[in-house]
C-alpha cells in the first residue's frame, strides 16, 4: 500500500535525508521516498497500521524539531483484507483508518474524502501563521541588529576596561541569543543525542567565541546565521511555489449535466459516460470526446505546444486541457483518476523515488565530510599550539570557523531540487521523465534505438506507387484493389481504399480473405486477386508488393509503406548534434522496407525481421555507455524496461507507458531532442552547483587554516551559497528549450 504524507515546516533539506534514510530502516517499510521540492513523503508499506502518523512524528522529531507530520488529503488505496473486517463477538465493522475525516463504505470498501474546507482553513491559518513569523523576524532581526551596534558604540566609547567589557558582553550576548535563539534549543537538543548538524555546530561555535571573549565574532555569526536561514527558506519557498504551479493543471471541479441542469461537483465523483459542460477558458477536467460545441484548446499544459487546436464534435480533449472561446460538451471516457493531467502529475510526483546516482553521492559525502571536517576542526584546534605554533585561542577560534564551514547544505538541497527542477522543465515542454536516475541516463545517452511503426514513421499505411502492366492505367489498378478490399479491415486494405476516395470502384461480390495472403472476389465472372507474394505461384515476386491479378494472372503492383513523420529526419539530424553516436532502428519488417525507410531518415544501421522479444537482446547488443530506445506500442514494453531509458511515445499503450522511463506526451519525435537537451542542462547545473559549493568551502577552509577567515565569513559562505545554489537550480524552470 502507498500512502503519502506532507512533512510541514521542514526546511534543512540534511535533515530532510536523514529523515528519509531513517524510515527506510522501519521493517515494514519497503521504500519512503521524500520529495524535498514539495514536501511529500511517499511511503510503500508492506503492513500498514493506524498508528503510522504516530510512529513518523516519533522518527522526524528525533532528527528535525517543529515538523509536523500530515496524511496528504488525496484518495489513498484502501486494501478491504487490512483495513475492514467485521467482529463476530461485537457484531459491529472495526475500520482502522489513517485519518479521522476518512469514510469506509463497506459494500464497495472504499474511502472517500471529503477534505476541502479543512484545506481552506489550513490554508488560512498557514497565511496568517506565516505573516505572524515574518513579522517576529523582522523584529527580531531588527532588534538584534541594534543591540549589535550599542556593543560596537560601547566599545568605541570605552567606558573603562570592566565597564565597557561588561556592557559590549550584554548588548552581543542579547543580541546572539535573540537572532539565533531557535538555532540553539534545536543545537542542544541535538548535542544531547550526539548528533552534529549545522544547529549543533553552530551552537558549539557561539559558545566557544563567547567564553574566549570574541563577542563581536560570536554575535555576528548568529546574526549573519538568522539572516541567511531566512533568505534560504525564502529562495527554498519560492522554487516550491514555481513547482508547485506545474502542478495547477487538474481542476478539483466540473460542471456535471443531470436531466438538462449543470450541477458543479467533484471531478472524483464523476463516472465514464457522464456529459459534463466546458465553459469558455475553463480547464476541462476529465478526459472525454466533444458531443456537442466548437471551440479552441490550449493544451500547452499538457503537450507543451503554444498553438491552439480546432476543437470540434468527435475530438478527443485530455484533462488540463483550457478550453478557448466556445463552450463544448464533453463525454466522459475516463474517471478523473485515469485521466491524462491526473496521470501525469502522478508520475511528476513520484519522480522523487528514482534516486539519480548524483543524489546517491551526495547523500554519502554528507555522511563523510561533516565527521572530517569536524576532526580536523579539533586537530586544527589543538596540534599548532602544542608545537608553539600559536596560542591556544587562536587555532580554537580558526576550529571554530571549520565547523561552521562544515554543513553540505547548499550541496544537500541544490542537487535534488536541480532534478525536480529539470523534471518539471520537462513536463512543461510536454515530456515526463520519471526521475532523476533517467535524466543522468539521457544527459550521457550515446546510443538510441527506434521501433519502427508509430514511433519513426505515422503509424498509417499510404499507397505510395502504382504500376499497371499491358493496357491497365493506375486508375484500373486500384479500382481494382479498392472494389477487392472493401470489406477489409487490414491497414493496407484501408491505405488503398483512402488512395481510392476519388475515383469509382466496381461492385464485386463473393469476397474472401486470407489472413496473411490478401483477398479475392468476383466481377463480372472473373476472379479479382489482391494480395502479397505469397498469394501467388510465382517465386520472383518481391516481397512488400501488394499484387493485383485478374483469374491469376498478375496486371499491376502498388506500393504501401508507412508514412515517415514530418519531423522523423529533422530529430534525426539534431540527435547527431547533440552527441548521439549510433543512431539504430529495430523493426519487424521485411528487409527491403527496412533499408528504404532507414535511408529516408538517414540512419545508418538498422535490424530488420526483428521479433518483439528479439528487441532487448539486440538493444544489450550495443554496447553503449547509455542506451536510450524510443517506442509506442505495447509490444515494445520489454524493451522499453532493458534501456537506460525508455521512452513512450505518447499517452497511449499502458503497459509501454507503465515500463517506460520517460513519455513524449504530444507523441513529436523532436521532443526527444528536448528531453535530452533539458537533461544536458540539469547536469550541467547540478556540475555547477557543486563546484561552486565545494569550491567555496574548501577556500574558506584554507584561509580559516591560516587564519585570514573569521566565522562570519564562514556563515556568508555557507547560507550564502545555499542561497544562490538554489536560485541557480529554480532557473532550471524558466529555461525555454
Amino acid at each position: 500500500m502507498k500512502l503519502k504524507f506532507t512533512l510541514e515546516n521542514l526546511t534543512c533539506a540534511h535533515c530532510a535525508m536523514k529523515i528519509e534514510e531513517r524510515i527506510n530502516q522501519e521493517n515494514d517499510v519497503i521504500n519512503a521516498a521524500f520529495n524535498f521540492a514539495t514536501k511529500i513523503l511517499t511511503l510503500e508499506l508492506e503492513n500498514p497500521d493506524n498508528n503510522i502518523v504516530d510512529r513518523l512524528q516519533k522518527i522526524v522529531d528525533s532528527i528535525e524539531d517543529g515538523v509536523t507530520v500530515k496524511i496528504n488529503t488525496e484518495k489513498q488505496e484502501h486494501i478491504h483484507s487490512k483495513h475492514c473486517h467485521y467482529n463476530e463477538d461485537e457484531r459491529q465493522h472495526k475500520h482502522e483508518h489513517f485519518h479521522c475525516h476518512e469514510q469506509c463504505n463497506c459494500e464497495d470498501c472504499c474511502i472517500e474524502h471529503n477534505h476541502e474546507q479543512l484545506q481552506k482553513n489550513n490554508q488560512k491559518n498557514n497565511q496568517k501563521n506565516n505573516q505572524k513569523n515574518n513579522q517576529k523576524d523582522i523584529i527580531e532581526i531588527a532588534v538584534s541588529i541594534i543591540l549589535f551596534g550599542l556593543g560596537i558604540l560601547f566599545n568605541i566609547l570605552n567606558l573603562g576596561n570592566i565597564l565597557s567589557t561588561i556592557l559590549v558582553g550584554i548588548c552581543m550576548g542579547l543580541s546572539a541569543l535573540l537572532s539565533g535563539h531557535k538555532v540553539f534549543i534545536s543545537g542542544f537538543k541535538s548535542l544531547k543525542k550526539i548528533r552534529f548538524d549545522e544547529n549543533s555546530l553552530m551552537t558549539i561555535a557561539v559558545i566557544a567565541a563567547f567564553c574566549l571573549g570574541e563577542f563581536f565574532e560570536a554575535s555576528v555569526v548568529a546574526l549573519l546565521f538568522r539572516i541567511g536561514d531566512i533568505f534560504e527558506e525564502k529562495a527554498v519557498e519560492r522554487s516550491r511555489k514555481d513547482i508547485e504551479s506545474l502542478a495547477n493543471i487538474r481542476p478539483d471541479k466540473a460542471n456535471l449535466i443531470i436531466d438538462g441542469k449543470i450541477i458543479e461537483k467533484n471531478a472524483n465523483d464523476i463516472k465514464i459516460g457522464s456529459k459534463i459542460f466546458v465553459k469558455p477558458y475553463e480547464r476541462i477536467a476529465i478526459d472525454g470526446i466533444i458531443i456537442e460545441g466548437t471551440s479552441t484548446l490550449d493544451t500547452s499544459a499538457i503537450t507543451g505546444e503554444s498553438l491552439p487546436i480546432d476543437a470540434e464534435v468527435g475530438v478527443n480533449v485530455m484533462s488540463g486541457m483550457i478550453n478557448g472561446s466556445g463552450s463544448i460538451t464533453v463525454e466522459t471516457t475516463e474517471t478523473c483518476e485515469s485521466s491524462a493531467a491526473s496521470r501525469i502529475l502522478k508520475m511528476v510526483e513520484e519522480a522523487s523515488a528514482k534516486k539519480s546516482n548524483a543524489e546517491r553521492f551526495i547523500s554519502k559525502f554528507a555522511s563523510i565530510y561533516t565527521p572530517i571536517v569536524i576532526a580536523c576542526a579539533v586537530l586544527l584546534a589543538i596540534i599548532p599550539p602544542l608545537f608553539n605554533l600559536g596560542t591556544f585561542k587562536d587555532f580554537i577560534i580558526r576550529g571554530l570557523t571549520f565547523l561552521v564551514a562544515s554543513c553540505p547544505c547548499a550541496i544537500v538541497i541544490s542537487v535534488p531540487l536541480s532534478f525536480y527542477s529539470g523534471i518539471g522543465l520537462a513536463s512543461k515542454n510536454g515530456i515526463l521523465i520519471k526521475g532523476g536516475k533517467y535524466i543522468e541516463n539521457l544527459a550521457k545517452a550515446d546510443i538510441v534505438a527506434f521501433d519502427k511503426t508509430g514511433t519513426l514513421t505515422e503509424g498509417k499505411m499510404s499507397v505510395t506507387n502504382i504500376k499497371p502492366y499491358a493496357k491497365m492505367t493506375k486508375n484500373d489498378i486500384l479500382a481494382l484493389a479498392g472494389g477487392a478490399e472493401k470489406n477489409s479491415s487490414h491497414p493496407i486494405a484501408i491505405a488503398i481504399k483512402n488512395a481510392c476516395s476519388e475515383i469509382q470502384t466496381p461492385e464485386f461480390t463473393d469476397y474472401r480473405e486470407q489472413a496473411g495472403f490478401g483477398v479475392t472476389a468476383m466481377y463480372n465472372g472473373k476472379k479479382i486477386s489482391c494480395g502479397s507474394y505469397k498469394m501467388f505461384k510465382d517465386k520472383n515476386l518481391e516481397q512488400g508488393i501488394i499484387y493485383v491479378a485478374i483469374n491469376d494472372e498478375i496486371c499491376g503492383e502498388i506500393s504501401v509503406q508507412d508514412t515517415i513523420r514530418n519531423d522523423t529526419a529533422e530529430t534525426i539530424k539534431n540527435l547527431k548534434k547533440t552527441g548521439i553516436k549510433k543512431l539504430v532502428m529495430l523493426t519487424g519488417d521485411s528487409e527491403n522496407v527496412a533499408k528504404n525507410i532507414a535511408n529516408k531518415c538517414d540512419i545508418t544501421e538498422y535490424r530488420a525481421s526483428v521479433l518483439p522479444d528479439e528487441k532487448a537482446a539486440i538493444l544489450k547488443s550495443l554496447n553503449g555507455k547509455s542506451t536510450v530506445f524510443v517506442g509506442d506500442g505495447i509490444n515494445d514494453a520489454p524493451v522499453l524496461a532493458t534501456a537506460d531509458c525508455g521512452i513512450a511515445m505518447g499517452l497511449g499503450s499502458e503497459a509501454a507507458i507503465e515500463s517506460a522511463d520517460a513519455v513524449l506526451v504530444n507523441s513529436k519525435l523532436s521532443s526527444l531532442v528536448k528531453a535530452i537537451k533539458i537533461s544536458k542542462k540539469t547536469l550541467s547545473t547540478i556540475k555547477l552547483n557543486i563546484i561552486l559549493a565545494l569550491g567555496v568551502k574548501l577556500l574558506i577552509l584554507i584561509l580559516a587554516g591560516f587564519g585570514l577567515a573569521g566565522m562570519w565569513l564562514a556563515v556568508l559562505g555557507d547560507t550564502g551559497m545555499a542561497v544562490i545554489c538554489v536560485l541557480i537550480s529554480a532557473r532550471l524552470l524558466k529555461i525555454k528549450v
